[in-house]
């Protein structure tokens, strides 16, 4: 249940009609009020503020009138430059990012600002009524609700001065790398160290990790192999949700161990097993809903779990700049530079090991590994192939490693993070030449000899020079 929410919450978060409909609502609830003020209250008190003086029937639908149409039209121009400016964003940065510019909260306010005031004004101006109108019993003019209504329109005013402002800021593209990144490093610091139950010790002896049930070993025999259950998925689409705490608790409650087969972002279908459980003799079909359920199947990848989307996003749009229709190198860099902190973040972190215990230490969820060569061949060894024919890009690329070095610690890490530079290299040999080779070369080599020593850590510190430049 908690996984269907939270994949309610973020298609709403994205979606584009939401809370311009929350504001509305609230406009009719603003409205209802303000008739409620108006009818137990006097209003003759603003006849004594020259500038506040109670309006007349007249006076009082025109300046309503004016504020809903003037409100509607700049509603739908809004609405038009907002699509304009998401069919511009999917065709330069990447389709994959028009989920990012629906569900900008300043868009939706803006186009929530502007209806919520005319629905306002439309229901206010229609308890108008003059004291010579047929059937009225006497002459009605909301004065504060009127009130209300003009600094809504001033607010209104605001609000499209900020709009002009906020849509050529969102477009530029230095800003939505940004947001890209930072959502991408939120979403590491939220991600690690938290997983499913406690991570199984990697130490020998008394912490000897936990054996791991025959049947899910790769050297199985197919006798083995055969003594699991297998729990389908519950519809065909991308894996956005994984309720681990749920899976967690079935797994404990039944005396299960539970082996996911794939992780967020995954596409799955109908009828393929997602979920293996073994004993298969303590799980039964009855409880096959219990496990679904913990599983949230939608369209489309989000970044709700799915740290890879947001690193493919970065790969995408450096790869677009670098495509020979565009040879945009520095956009390429500004996603070196974010996807280097992200690396760099990672690197410095433990991550879960893919055997996860619960309190009493008995081994309950195997899932899907991963590591930090996962994420760095996602985003480095994806970008290899693009940086390599653009001298530019390719030192950038290096100096992205280096940068990813100075958080690391671990000896395997820091190989591969020399190894991604040799690609490189590799992959440039044929496509540049010259002084532009030259450079690449020597800049790997920089990096690799500063990798070799004991304190590589000052000596690419002391190399800012060459780690920073790009000549």
């Amino acid at each position: 249940m908690r996984s269907t929410l939270l994949k309610l919450a973020d298609d709403l978060q994205g979606s584009y009609w939401f809370l311009p409909s929350i504001m509305v609502l609230a406009a009719i609830a603003l409205a209802a009020g303000m008739i409620f003020a108006d009818t137990h209250a006097v209003s003759g008190w603003m006849d004594g503020l020259p500038w506040l003086y109670a309006a007349r029937p007249n006076g009082a639908r025109q300046v309503l009138s004016v504020i809903s149409s003037s409100m509607i039209t700049v509603a739908g121009t809004v609405f038009s430059v907002t699509i304009a400016a998401v069919v511009y964003a999917s065709g330069q940065y990447g389709p994959r990012l028009l989920s990012n510019f629906m569900s900008d909260r300043g868009n939706q306010v803006t186009l929530g600002t502007f209806i919520a005031t005319f629905v306002y004004c439309l229901l206010i101006l229609r308890t108008i009524r003059s004291a010579d109108e047929a059937g009225a019993q006497g002459g009605f003019v909301p004065n504060l609700a009127l009130l209300v209504g003009v600094a809504l329109a001033l607010c209104s005013i605001a609000v499209l001065i900020f709009f002009i402002h906020h849509v050529p800021r969102q477009l530029h593209i230095n800003r939505v790398v940004e947001d890209v990144g930072d959502r991408l490093l939120a979403g590491i610091g939220r991600r690690y160290p938290d997983f499913i139950g406690a991570a199984a010790p990697d130490r020998a002896g008394d912490d000897e990790p936990p054996p791991i049930p025959t049947a899910f070993r790769l050297d199985a025999s197919a006798a083995d192999a055969a003594n699991r259950a297998l729990i389908a998925a519950p519809s065909t689409g991308y894996l956005q949700v994984v309720e681990d705490e749920a899976l967690m608790a079935f797994a404990r409650e039944h005396d299960l161990v539970l082996r996911l087969q794939h992780q967020p972002g995954d596409f799955i279908q109908e009828g393929r097993t997602i979920v293996e459980a073994w004993p298969p003799e303590r799980y039964d079909e009855a409880s096959a809903a219990s496990v679904t359920k913990a599983f949230a199947v939608g369209s489309r990848r989000t970044a709700l779990q799915d740290l890879r989307f947001l690193i493919d996003e970065l790969v995408e749009i450096a790869g677009r700049a670098l495509s020979p229709g565009v040879n945009d190198p520095f956009t390429a860099l500004t996603c070196l530079d974010w996807l280097g902190a992200a690396c760099s973040d990672l690197a410095r972190r433990q991550l879960p090991s893919p055997l996860r215990m619960d309190a009493d230490g008995a081994l309950r969820v195997i899932t899907h590994p991963v590591t930090f060569e996962t994420y760095m061949e996602r985003g480095f060894g994806a970008l290899a192939q693009y940086c390599a024919g653009d001298m530019v890009a390719a030192l950038g690329f290096i100096r992205a490693l280096g940068a990813v070095s100075l958080g690391c610690d671990d000896p395997g890490r820091l190989r591969l993070i020399g190894d991604h530079g040799e690609r490189l290299v590799d992959l440039a040999r044929p496509r540049l030449a010259g002084f532009n080779l030259e450079q690449v070369i020597l800049r790997a080599a920089q990096l690799r000899a500063a990798l070799a020593e004991p304190d590589y850590k000052r000596r690419l510190r002391d190399s800012a020079a060459w780690l920073g430049g790009i000549g």
